[in-house]
């Protein structure tokens, strides 16, 4: 028998104040909104611009088998001195909302990694390229990425603490994601009615704790994010929508290190 929406996606635990987040995204048709999506913005340090970003949909997919939405995110910035280029593939399930691959590119300051992650949610385990262990799974599992798009699904109601148990990792749960409160944002895209929300997963990804993060999500029926803020070890950069396009600018493509002098 086929399991609920909601034990799909989450173990949930609200508090301040109390309510019950009943249902997450239908997964008949949930990646509606999202496909053939570009969202284009500018990386700022205060005033001064340092870089670009890109949320992007690449289109359905197939892995292992299975219907998937390809997503997107990549953060280029810095300048002579000190340069970041960061770049997150998720492959998310069409019929489950579950993630099947995780790809994770960093290149800040010199540092660089690479990380595939393959997920088998059916199975309930993930294995790391390079990394010769199977490590278990976490029920219905959603990876970094995977969670810009869930948070995008729900129904975020200022003062509320939303806590998840399906970050595919298990050591790192529960995520968090806080609820702040609702601001208008005056954007080069436009003017935007937003709820202001502050996601923590545990780890070293773009969402970790101590990167401060705060998202921005338009309170309409797009669900766009139009600005989101993350603190990194040179400076807190800001990402503001600066246009919704058709395809994606070529060089937000590249991956870091296929630049020259990366």
């Amino acid at each position: 028998m086929m399991r609920t929406v909601v034990l799909l996606f989450m173990t949930l635990l609200i508090v301040s104040p109390a309510r019950t987040q009943t249902a997450g995204p239908d997964s008949s048709h949930w990646a509606g909104p999202f496909v053939n999506e570009t969202l284009v913005y500018e990386a700022k340090f205060g005033f001064i611009t340092l870089g670009s970003g890109m949320m992007h949909t690449a289109g359905v997919d197939t892995i292992r088998g299975t219907p998937t939405l390809h997503t997107i995110f990549v953060l280029k910035g810095g300048g002579f001195i000190y340069r970041l280029h960061y770049r997150m593939d998720s492959w998310i399930g069409l019929d489950d909302f579950a993630s099947r691959r995780f790809e994770q590119d960093s290149y800040e300051g010199g540092n660089e990694y690479h990380r595939i992650y393959d997920i088998f949610p059916d199975s309930g385990f993930y294995v790391q390229e390079g990394v010769d262990s199977i490590m278990p799974a976490a029920e219905d599992p959603l990876d970094d990425y995977a969670f810009f798009y869930f948070a995008r699904t729900l129904d975020l109601v200022p003062g509320d603490t939303l806590e998840f148990n399906n970050y595919f990792r298990p050591d790192r749960n529960p995520v968090v994601l806080e609820v702040l409160k609702k601001d208008t944002l005056d954007l080069p895209a436009g003017r935007f009615p937003t709820v202001v929300t502050h996601p923590v997963i545990q780890g070293r990804g773009i969402l970790a704790e101590g990167k401060e993060a705060r998202m921005w999500i338009t309170d309409d029926e797009r669900r766009l994010m139009v600005q989101l803020k993350v603190k990194f070890s040179f400076a807190t950069i800001t990402l503001r929508l600066k246009s919704i396009e058709d395809e994606p600018p070529p060089d937000m493509l590249m991956r870091p290190g296929q630049e020259a002098g990366n």
